[in-house]
């Protein structure tokens, strides 16, 4: 299992996702989910999944291929496609084939394998745009109603997100709000571990402002973990029934 969500905000978007993958208790692995494209100035893209680890890292492989590709067009490439919607269309379809591809071999032993993913971007002259993208291909996209999007195991991280993430939340707040999202998450999941990728895409910049890989042990991370947990025991204690 995994844990991913990002925020889509007045003055940027704030991303987060954790590594860990595991096919059992005694199989646990650490690959990362999170993947950025740039062509600064232009646009930049960055995408989380969460899912079946064969079905995510084929069809990210097919969609960097199509980047790389030197005849790539606009009907092929995530770094050409005229849109962010054109965009999230791309991956979509590229998630579907890639499960269907996978289910069909998989039927024979009547096992399937499922997948989805958050798109972020901006393109020059467009606007920041979140999307999520389920398993079947289709999607939905972030609001100034409903700022951010998740996947994985995303219950125990959604309290503190729908009550202080609001559009105008600043980014600096945002990042303290995904990690909070997270820490709750690992506290209450064995399948979601450390290390965390965190990454800033800031409003017209057109590129990656901020990224930062937290290992297990980081020191800031703990103090604010620990701040957290002495915050929430505080307010137990004060509150009276």
């Amino acid at each position: 299992m995994t844990y991913c969500v990002g925020l889509l905000l007045r003055d940027g978007m704030v991303l987060l996702s954790d590594t860990r993958t595991n096919a059992g208790l005694d199989n646990i692995s650490t690959y990362r989910k999170m993947f950025t494209f740039e062509d600064p100035g232009e646009r930049v893209i960055a995408i989380m999944t969460a899912g079946s680890l064969s079905v995510t890292q084929t069809t990210m492989a097919r969609l960097r291929e199509a980047v790389e590709d030197p005849e790539s067009t606009p009907e092929t490439s995530i770094l050409k496609a005229p849109t962010l919607l054109k965009v999230a269309e791309m991956v979509g379809s590229t998630l579907a084939q890639v499960r269907a591809d996978v289910d069909e071999k998989l039927s024979a032993m009547n096992q399937g394998a499922s997948a989805s993913m958050i798109v972020a971007g901006q393109r020059k002259g467009g606007a920041m745009r979140l999307f999520l993208i389920y398993p079947e291909g289709n999607f939905i996209e972030a609001t100034e109603d409903t700022p951010f999007l998740q996947i994985g195991e995303h219950k125990y991280g959604k309290p503190i997100l729908d009550r202080v993430v609001k559009p105008t939340t600043s980014l600096a707040d945002a990042k303290k709000a995904v990690l909070l999202s997270m820490d709750s998450t690992l506290r209450s999941n064995l399948s979601v571990g450390m290390p965390l990728d965190l990454a800033v895409i800031e409003r017209d910049a057109l590129r990656v402002s901020q990224t930062r890989r937290i290992e297990a042990g980081d020191e800031q991370f703990r103090a604010m973990s620990e701040a957290w947990s002495k915050a929430l025991r505080d307010g137990f204690a004060q509150i009276n029934i």
